[in-house]
């Protein structure tokens, strides 16, 4: 072998899986705590820091980086009680700034900084909970970038802290109560109270009175005898009622349970758990709208009156139509309606007996999400975005029909030297697919354009167009930058995800090599021009088509991802997964169909492209045991001259508040990779 990685034992562990043996011979990498563990981590880290530094272009890509990265950002914002809150970051602050501010002409006020919060920038501030009348606020702050989070509370017009503190909160909401005596709130059993294995079960909801410790909170809902129900609160657009979400895994499919605000009695279930997708709208009144995907799949809007909550008395208020709803809201008595059109966004405006009364115009092709706007509200904020278009806030006022930006944010590069374009390709079984493509004006279809394609495919995450620095730099050193909008997402509703789940995974494998295969019969690359990039269930689809197709690919970015579809579910949070993947312990044919494209598993001897895998040793979603796992496979399997790397960041989860910083230093590194792998000369 070319490469003198380091070494890596082996132990004889068989399992049988419903009469198939299948070894498991670096299961002792599971165990991150041990001595051991550590310190075949830090070798690897050491090795590929090794390969990583004598690349001749990593510094000038990460002064490039450094330079792009260096612009205004806004990205949350909030109106409420006649105050604008809202986050900044100036350009390479390592965390965003939390700012008030109390009018437009006066000057923004720093309200919290979680760059005071740690020496190295690694505390995040992530979800923010307003009372209503919006003197109060409750916040969750994140360490290490763990899904672990920590509550806090906060006086918005005296920035005066408050004692009150909460644990146990992981991927929590948070109700208040209008008269600002507490809030409504759910969290996990305290570590130690229950089995390791359940640690991320038995989700309850509280009531947290203001001013009193945890310990004395009072439970409100559980599930004893179903511990995988997962609860979650909500208020009404008013504050008069308090509502229930519950969820098993990652299905969508939640049932609703309701009850006033001020009644301590028993909810009423307003949605069967599990029945079809309901999601809170808004509501006037006992009216309240809900986007569902009932009896149809692409989305439609629903109004229920909750004093009468009979089926037969639910009105249909918009109906299903050739585009996908991804998010509905009541804004100024109307329904906003972020649609997905071909994979691109547009914005609908109904009224609330489903008229249509306008589309907002948006700059480009591009995501459009909704930030703020309340039912009574006379304006909107939301997000756009697209490849060559940096996150802006956009604010919409119903009054005068304006739509413009909250906030600039100037960037250092020429975009007009670039286009994004829109192709359709046919996948293995004929499915039409769409697929967008940035790169410089005037390219020439000559095969040798480096090429990034990335992909996701997975638990209705649609991938619509998005703005990175990293792609800038990609951009500017004459790479091509694919986005395939593979089946699995909902860029055609629920069957689209459907059709990629559970028994259907392959088909977003096929999706992904189709894509791979028409740039090269197009002319825009070749193989060994081609790098193909995915993250968490996208790090599985580029590992598993690495599996596949290795002779497909030039090198192969893969993030966080996960690679043991056998055991996948005993980690953390996995067993959420298990309705999107299945569960081959529990499941002869669910096994079958895993064990089949499970990346660990199908690793063989053979010659596969270069791979860059990165994780983080503290990400808590998708364990690193993934990661080291398949690294330590391909090691002893490749026969090729090519490079099988692991990099493990330090103090970094699954890029959940990570700092600036680190996200240069892992981007420069990945960039670096991929051009050193595909022969591209760059900043040379």
């Amino acid at each position: 072998m070319p490469f003198d990685y380091p070494s890596t034992k082996k132990s004889d562990i068989v399992d049988n899986y419903h009469g198939t043996s299948v070894a498991d011979p670096y299961r002792w990498l599971e165990d991150a705590n041990q001595p051991e563990v550590r310190a075949w981590t830090e070798a690897q880290n050491q090795f590929t820091r090794q390969q990583l530094d004598q690349i001749p272009a990593l510094g000038k890509i990460k002064a490039r980086l450094t330079e792009l990265w260096n612009f205004p950002k806004y990205t949350w914002i909030k109106k409420i009680a006649g105050r604008t809150y809202f986050t900044k970051n100036d350009g390479l602050q390592n965390q965003d700034i939390f700012y008030a501010q109390e009018a437009h002409e006066v000057e923004p006020r720093t309200l919290l900084n979680p760059n005071t919060l740690s020496d190295d920038g690694t505390i995040a501030l992530m979800e923010k909970y307003f009372s209503s009348d919006g003197t109060l606020m409750a916040y969750a702050l994140a360490a290490s970038g763990s899904d672990w989070q920590e509550v806090h509370l906060i006086n918005t017009a005296s920035g005066e802290k408050l004692p009150d503190v909460l644990q146990w909160v992981k991927f929590a909401t948070l109700a208040w109560k209008p008269d600002n005596s507490g809030f409504y709130y759910n969290r996990l059993p305290q570590p130690g109270s229950v089995p390791p294995e359940d640690q991320n079960n038995h989700i309850k909801v509280y009531w947290h009175a203001l001013g009193t410790s945890q310990a004395a909170d009072t439970l409100i809902y559980e599930a004893p005898h179903d511990k995988t129900l997962r609860f979650y609160p909500y208020a009404s657009s008013d504050g008069a009622y308090l509502i229930l979400y519950a969820m098993r895994g990652t299905d969508r499919r939640n049932g609703l349970y309701l009850r006033p605000m001020d009644c301590d009695g028993e909810f009423t279930r307003i949605i069967q758990d599990g029945e079809a997708r309901f999601e809170f709208a808004g509501n006037i009144g006992s009216t309240f709208y809900f986007h569902t995907e009932l009896d149809a799949p692409r989305g439609r809007i629903m109004a229920i009156d909750v004093d009468n909550p009979a089926r037969q008395d639910w009105q249909e208020i918009v109906p299903q139509s050739a585009d996908t709803i991804e998010e509905a809201a009541l804004v100024n008595g109307q329904l906003v309606l972020f649609v997905n059109h071909h994979a691109h966004s547009k914005i609908h405006i109904h009224d609330v007996e489903g008229h249509h009364r306008q589309e907002i115009p948006l700059p480009t092709m591009g995501t459009a999400t909704y930030l703020a706007g309340g039912a009574s509200d006379m304006e909107l904020f939301f997000t756009f975005t697209s490849f060559l278009y940096p996150d802006t806030i956009f604010h919409y006022n119903f009054a005068s029909g304006e739509c413009t930006p909250f906030a600039e944010s100037p960037l250092d590069f020429d975009v007009e030297k670039y286009e994004t374009r829109q192709v359709f390709y046919a996948s293995k079984d004929g499915t039409r697919v769409p697929m967008f493509l940035t790169h410089r004006k005037g390219l020439e279809l000559n095969g040798n354009n480096p090429t990034k394609l990335y992909g996701y495919g997975g638990f209705t995450l649609s991938q619509t167009p998005f703005f990175t620095v990293w792609n800038l730099v990609w951009l500017e050193m004459g790479g091509v930058f694919a986005l395939a909008n593979i089946r699995g997402g909902l860029e055609y509703g629920e069957e689209w995800h459907r059709s990629g789940m559970l028994e259907n995974k392959q088909n977003v494998f096929d999706d992904f090599i189709a894509a791979a295969e028409w740039l090269i019969e197009q002319g825009y690359t070749r193989t060994d021009k081609l790098a193909i990039e995915g993250r968490s269930n996208g790090g599985l689809l580029t590992s598993a088509c690495m599996a596949q197709r290795p002779d497909l690919f030039g090198a192969v970015l893969c993030w966080v991802p996960v690679t043991d579809m056998l055991r996948y579910h005993k980690f953390t949070v996995g067993h959420f997964w298990t309705v999107e993947w299945g569960n081959a312990e529990e499941d002869p044919d669910e096994f079958a169909y895993l064990y089949a494209y499970s990346p660990l598993h199908n690793v063989r001897d053979t010659a596969y492209p270069p791979i860059l895998v990165t994780t983080g040793d503290t990400d808590d979603r998708v364990v690193p045991a993934h990661s080291k796992k398949f690294i330590a496979t391909l090691q002893a399997n490749n026969t090729s001259p090519h490079p099988m790397l692991l990099r493990v960041d330090l103090k970094a989860g699954h890029k959940l508040g990570k700092p600036t910083y680190k996200l240069i230093d892992e981007h420069a590194d990945v960039l670096a990779f991929a051009v050193d792998t595909l022969g591209v000369n760059a900043y040379q």
